[in-house]
């Protein structure tokens, strides 16, 4: 099974379900170091001061955005910090839709979610209500300080999250300029029977496993030949890793039913000073309950994976 990432819990009205979330894809390709030829060491990347071509140490890099050509307004990382969203190890599913409406243009990153402690009767429960009605959960969710919207989905036996891309990421079709030829062509019917009998004559059932890199196996067919002639060479290399705590069920059928009758408050006036109280009422009052954090709401240590300057 692929390394844990996540751990949390995925909440909808007064549920939480916790879960772990695991990466559903796996990046594949030929990664090339750079090494130097006369030793074999990793070649990494300098700080270099690109007017006066030096080298410039880490405590004098800042970080800027650029306000207009050549100007910048410079934030610290105090300033970065404060602006990061607050990590709060859930899934929070604000609102549901019908799968069909999302395009395909805004699916990002695709997640497994798997049952954590326990969990295993809510996340099939949420599975099967989501299959019934056709719908998906949008949510937002932060990974390693990051704010995503999300959309959670049913596939097969298991819930899917699938980070999105923001409506200001998403290019609209309008930006291709398209002609009326194009939106609008005048085709001959037998043009596009023929293009239709094609499509046709081509289709087939999906099997991604017929496909391949071909570059990626030649490269690799040729890293074995080399390795199988003794040209290997020794580069050392270091990994990390760490898991998180997850939330606790807490009981579903009474979620459900809070959930189900939660409403709005009503903005109310604001109260007239009420009269003074006794002596013995101010001792014999119970004070105010504070309402009770919702389980899985854990919040974790942030940690910017974002590179630096350089």
């Amino acid at each position: 099974m692929a390394r844990v990432i996540w751990k949390g819990a995925v909440s909808f009205g007064l549920v939480h379900i916790p879960v772990a979330l695991v990466p559903a894809t796996t990046r594949q390709g030929v990664d090339f170091d750079w090494l130097d030829k006369r030793s074999m060491d990793p070649v990494g990347y300098k700080r270099i001061n690109k007017v006066t071509g030096k080298d410039i140490e880490k405590e004098n890099i800042v970080k800027g955005v650029e306000l207009e050509k050549g100007h910048y307004v410079v934030i610290s990382e105090e300033e970065i910090r404060a602006a990061h969203p607050k990590v709060t190890q859930t899934v929070d599913i604000v609102a549901f839709v019908d799968a069909e409406k999302i395009p395909f243009l805004f699916i990002d990153t695709p997640y497994y979610l798997t049952p954590d402690r326990r969990g295993e009767k809510v996340y099939a429960l949420l599975r099967e209500a989501l299959v019934s009605t056709g719908k998906v959960g949008l949510a937002n969710v932060v990974l390693h300080t990051k704010q995503h919207l999300a959309v959670v989905m049913p596939l097969g036996d298991a819930l899917v999250l699938n980070t999105l891309r923001w409506a200001d990421e998403v290019r609209g079709i309008d930006a291709l300029e398209l002609k009326d030829e194009a939106i609008k062509p005048e085709l001959a019917k037998r043009e596009l029977d023929m293009a239709t009998r094609l499509i046709e004559e081509m289709s087939e059932d999906w099997q991604p496993a017929q496909y391949k890199d071909t570059f990626q196996e030649q490269i690799m067919a040729l890293v074995e030949q080399k390795a199988k002639a003794g040209k290997v060479e020794a580069v050392s290399e270091a990994d990390d890793g760490g898991e998180r705590r997850s939330a606790d069920v807490i009981d579903l059928t009474e979620l459900l039913k809070r959930s189900l009758g939660a409403k709005p408050a009503a903005s109310k006036p604001a109260a007239k000073p009420a009269a003074k109280k006794s002596e013995k009422a101010e001792k014999t009052e119970k004070p105010a309950r504070k309402p009770a954090a919702k389980a899985g709401a854990k919040p974790a240590a942030s940690r910017s994976t974002k590179k630096k300057a350089g």
